[in-house]
């Protein structure tokens, strides 16, 4: 980039409306209350700025405030409403996901990848595994999660090289695969085999599969996967009972979309 290109970006760049996203995104499902304190550490900002971007976001109806504590209200909900509607994908998922979550009696979910996170888009959720609660929206870091390794197995690897890159790889459980070779081999695994088993990588006792969702022009726009706990399945019951109708329902949703 040149010294006029770095200049034109900047110039181009809204520090308000990326900081008052931040004040947004400082709420989470472990934080839906927060002081004006929290929010300001969280957004990593001032406080007389947060309490700015905060009283603003309440005159639209997108925070609430009550004795000291800010929240958000449902209507944050909007921003997110035209990506979700013009993808189609969610609608288009989740009849299938109910389907196979009858068919294995597990919790099944799809995902997309957003820069170096999986994010939750569809869920059926038979029964509590993880120690946090999933919800659309819920992210997770790529490399960690049989969906991500699944998402990211799709991509060229210059994606894939800018993801590892950018991602912490810390180690959630001692299981977890933090080495970026050991983890370009797995992904070239997957490529080939056209499924993630992830065995307590991101969680002690979780266990999860996963298979890819293409897209019109066959690259992969999402996958979808069956969690379950180790004590109650062993790997090789994922392999052989929910691999099948897991890599059908992928099927299903893969011709649904070439329709779209």
């Amino acid at each position: 980039m040149t010294d006029e290109t770095d200049a034109a970006a900047s110039a181009d760049f809204v520090q308000s409306l990326a900081r008052g996203l931040a004040v947004i995104r400082a709420f989470d499902v472990d934080n839906p209350a927060l002081s004006l304190s929290e929010v300001a550490r969280r957004a990593d900002m001032p406080r007389a700025a947060a309490r700015r971007f905060l009283l603003t976001l309440e005159s639209l109806g997108y925070v609430r405030s009550d004795d000291r504590a800010f929240s958000l209200t449902p209507r944050v909900l909007e921003l997110g409403f035209s990506y979700l509607s013009s993808l189609s994908l969610p609608e288009i998922v989740q009849p299938h996901l109910e389907a196979l979550s009858r068919d294995v009696g597990e919790s099944v979910s799809a995902a997309v990848l957003d820069g170096a996170d999986i994010v939750y888009i569809a869920r059926v959720p038979t029964r509590r595994i993880m120690s946090v609660r999933i919800t659309i929206g819920t992210r997770f870091p790529a490399y960690a999660t049989s969906m991500g390794r699944v998402l990211l197995a799709g991509m060229p690897d210059a994606t894939v090289n800018a993801v590892l890159t950018a991602s912490d790889l810390a180690p959630f459980t001692d299981r977890t695969v933090t080495d970026p070779a050991a983890l370009r081999a797995e992904l070239n695994r997957v490529r080939e085999q056209s499924w993630s088993l992830v065995d307590g990588e991101l969680e002690p006792g979780l266990r999860s599969i996963a298979a890819p969702v293409h897209g019109r022009d066959g690259s992969v726009v999402a996958a979808v996967n069956v969690s379950t706990s180790a004590t109650r399945d062993s790997v090789e019951h994922l392999l052989e009972v929910y691999l099948p109708p897991l890599l059908r329902t992928a099927g299903a949703i893969d011709a649904e979309l070439r329709l779209v």
